[in-house]
């Protein structure tokens, strides 16, 4: 019975919150077409936070002491599910564009919606004629004031943990004078996960950390991957902590179900 009880529960979920995004963004694209999605920003924060809010998602963001919110920046991010472009968007408190698969845009209205309001394509492959057009567009979106996401892993986690980031960001920063802001999504895998349709209850925390300076950095091959190493770090230290207390928590109270994970 637990086991239906979910998967009822997921579906009216997911009815809600699909209804909500086909309505929503269909409005939004339609408005785009006559006025520039800066000026409508706090609909589209409004339309993303309502997104989580009738799948079932409690949510919370804590900003580190450092974080400058005034500074355009390039936000790295861990990946977790297909709600984290709402996430994200619903926790920077900035005008945010992201970089984007280039199969994405060919969904219907998520597509529409990203290409109209400015996301950056990115190739499956790389190719040198990608990488330019990539640096282009992402360097006239910085210097228009746009703030950029990345998902640095290049897909979403199975297990919950940070995967490996790739360099690809990070061997173009010689090129973009902003700073980097780790940005970490922890409670989303209990959530939803990929592979899955269910819809767990759960809060999620997004920890926005401090603004680090790139301006200036001589990054070498070497220096790239460090940096990256140090930046994966961060992002990955608050999920890892919420991994592990959600595990000793469950160590601790453990009866035997299996109805909800823990992490």
């Amino acid at each position: 019975m637990k086991r239906l009880y979910w998967i009822a529960r997921s579906a009216v979920l997911w009815a809600f919150s699909l209804t909500h995004f086909l309505i929503g963004g269909t409005l939004l694209i339609l408005l785009a077409i006559f006025i520039d999605p800066r000026k409508t920003d706090s609909l589209e924060r409004f339309f993303a936070r309502m997104v989580l809010r009738l799948a079932g998602v409690q949510f919370e963001v804590r900003y580190a002491p450092g974080f400058d919110p005034k500074r355009t920046s390039i936000f790295v991010c861990n990946h977790v599910n297909i709600f984290d472009p709402f996430v994200v968007y619903s926790a920077i408190p900035q005008f945010v564009r992201g970089w984007e698969l280039e199969d994405h845009f060919k969904v219907p209205v998520y597509g529409w919606m990203m290409k109209r309001f400015g996301n950056v394509p990115v190739p499956v492959r790389f190719t040198p004629t990608g990488m330019k057009n990539i640096v282009r567009l992402t360097r006239a979106a910085l210097d228009q004031g746009v703030s950029m996401v990345v998902f640095a892993e290049g897909g979403r986690t199975l297990d919950g943990h940070v995967k490996p980031f790739r360099d690809g960001i990070f061997r173009m920063l010689r090129q973009f004078p902003y700073p980097i802001v780790p940005l970490s999504i922890v409670g989303s895998f209990k959530f939803h996960r990929k592979g899955s349709r269910m819809l767990y209850p759960s809060t999620i925390v997004v920890h926005v950390g401090d603004t680090i300076e790139t301006e200036g950095l001589d990054l070498d091959k070497d220096q790239v991957n460090e940096f990256r190493e140090k930046v994966q770090q961060l992002v990955a230290a608050p999920v890892d902590a919420a991994i592990s207390n959600a595990s000793s928590v469950q160590g601790q109270s453990d009866n035997g179900s299996n109805a909800e994970p823990m992490v």
